[in-house]
């Protein structure tokens, strides 16, 4: 593999003559690339608690909110959570009156115009909900959890709300539901099944959310055995359905992989992993109530998801080689995120970085906890406000294709100053086959530079720097895109992520604690082509 050196050196648009040369990368752009990832791999959640009471379901009927979804589309969209566990179906039962009114509104549309829910509804269900988040928050942390039980229209709302916003559902089914010999009891997923299937909902499926923390949440043990002969059993089940017969199902949905859990998932691969479609396992950096800024830009706590993606990988290499490995669901601090931060500009960090290092690793797909919901680790915010890591997933979904390529760096610590390298998406009407896409990470509190070699002297480059906007800097939930605020234009356009065009030669620069893409144009990158 022919290896082509690249002296990036970052910088603020300065002439070069006298300056520090900067940092060199070194990438791989010829042959084959190092990895390839799904053309959903940055995917999106909604946790199964926006459905604790039922009525907040309606809320989906925002117009803005699919407009905000349909962004980041294709993707999956997991609905799932500890909740999950706790959802019972009734087809008996009737809808809550919002449910009603919002399908009502929908029911005589084209099924996937853009409609709004009742301003009166919205507006009450907006008034109510910080009081059902902090309910939402408070059964998280006492693990005291109702259960709940969901109707038809439930189901309804959120499949048009995926299927409109070009995203594939993955619905979670309750496994707690058991039988007196300890094995699942399937009936209430069959109702739900016969539901889904006779309106025809293209949806893939989990089973369980979590299985290592089912003691803690519901006082139930479920061995890593008996849970893979639970996920061979619902797919039984699903090949009764000839519109399910294909479908796919995904699974365990472990957390952290502690000692503990990776018997179970390794028990749970043994006895069902071959009739799953992709492992799913969950990561979050630090406890949301005690997290700092320093752990957010910490090189050391970034570091701790290699460890983890490295245990997991070892655990499937050895039970089901070649079988996809997701991130079912995952963000920056769990127990709904840590308030001031994970909703801010410096959140960015973290979900960058696990986005380069989940691909380059060999994550298939990344599903962000959460699009819309409880907490402060949602993408739009309860007055359905795209904050700054959606704006950054945004930019992500629009420049980085799936093809990785190999990047090194030398001249500076690769643990403060972090690169990342991919093919430029192919679908980018502004770029061609062969150009790529860097992004880097600056967690030095000065300006880092890199420049060209005078090999690639000639080449042009768009910019796309990322910085907070306003009195609060990194702690900032608004974000600038090359100086230009990002808001979206009205409720049903998103504006336009426009590059800064830097002439060949140019230095090419990101400020202390900041993080930003550049897209080198006819790179010529064979991997890419």
């Amino acid at each position: 593999m022919l290896l082509l050196l690249l002296a990036l050196g970052l910088g603020l648009g300065l002439g070069q003559g006298g300056a520090d040369p900067g940092p060199e990368l070194s990438a791989a752009l010829r042959g084959p690339p190092a990895a390839e990832v799904s053309a959903a791999f940055l995917s999106l959640t909604l946790d199964a608690s926006l459905a604790s009471a039922p009525q907040y379901i309606a809320l989906l009927g925002n117009h803005k909110l699919r407009t905000l979804a349909k962004g980041l589309s294709p993707g999956f969209l997991r609905f799932g959570g500890t909740n999950t566990d706790f959802l019972i179906f009734d087809p008996t039962k009737d809808s809550t009156l919002e449910e009603r009114e919002l399908w009502e509104l929908q029911g005589n549309q084209d099924i996937c115009e853009v409609r709004s829910t009742p301003f009166v509804l919205e507006e009450q269900l907006l008034i109510q909900w910080p009081i059902q988040e902090k309910l939402i928050l408070e059964e998280q942390y006492w693990k005291k959890h109702n259960t709940t039980t969901i109707t038809r229209s439930t189901l309804d709302i959120l499949y048009n709300f995926a299927n409109c916003s070009e995203f594939q559902l993955v619905f979670g089914l309750n496994v707690l539901l058991r039988k007196s010999n300890s094995q699942w009891d399937s009936s209430n997923a069959q109702l739900l099944l016969d539901y889904c299937a006779s309106q025809k909902y293209n949806m893939s499926w989990e089973l369980g959310n979590e299985p290592n923390s089912f003691r803690k949440k519901s006082g139930i043990y479920i061995d890593g055995f008996q849970l893979g002969q639970d996920f061979v059993h619902l797919r039984h089940l699903l090949s009764n359905y000839s519109f399910y017969r294909n479908s796919k199902l995904y699974g365990p949905d472990v957390g952290q992989p502690w000692k503990k859990t990776q018997k179970l998932l390794r028990s749970f691969l043994k006895s069902g992993g071959k009739v799953i479609d992709s492992v799913t396992w969950h990561h979050y950096y630090v406890n949301g109530r005690t997290a700092t800024r320093k752990d957010f830009l910490s090189p050391e706590v970034l570091d701790t998801f290699i460890t983890a993606i490295n245990n997991v990988f070892q655990i499937v290499d050895g039970t089901v080689p070649g079988k996809k490995v997701w991130l079912g669901e995952t963000s920056s601090a769990y127990g709904g995120g840590a308030p001031r931060l994970s909703n801010t500009y410096v959140a960015g960090f973290m979900w960058l970085d696990k986005l380069g290092l989940s691909a380059k690793l060999g994550i298939d797909v990344v599903m962000r906890q959460v699009f819309f919901g409880a907490g402060t680790y949602h993408l739009v915010d309860q007055n359905f406000e795209p904050l700054p890591d959606y704006w950054l997933s945004l930019l992500y979904k629009k420049l980085v294709g799936t093809k990785v390529l190999h990047v090194g760096l030398k001249g500076a610590d690769q643990k403060k100053l972090r690169v990342y390298l991919h093919c430029t998406n192919n679908h980018h009407p502004k770029y061609k086959e062969g150009d790529v896409t860097l992004f880097v990470l600056n967690l030095y509190n000065v300006t880092k530079r890199l420049q060209l070699p005078y090999y690639l002297s000639n080449k042009h480059i768009d910019e796309y720097l990322l910085l907070p906007h306003g009195k609060d800097n990194i702690f900032s939930r608004s974000i600038q895109l090359n100086g230009h605020v990002l808001r979206m234009v009205d409720d049903k356009t998103l504006p336009t992520l426009n590059e800064k065009p830097l002439s060949p030669g140019s230095m090419l620069g990101l400020p202390a604690f900041s993080y930003g893409f550049y897209v080198i144009k006819n790179a010529k990158a064979t991997a890419c082509i």
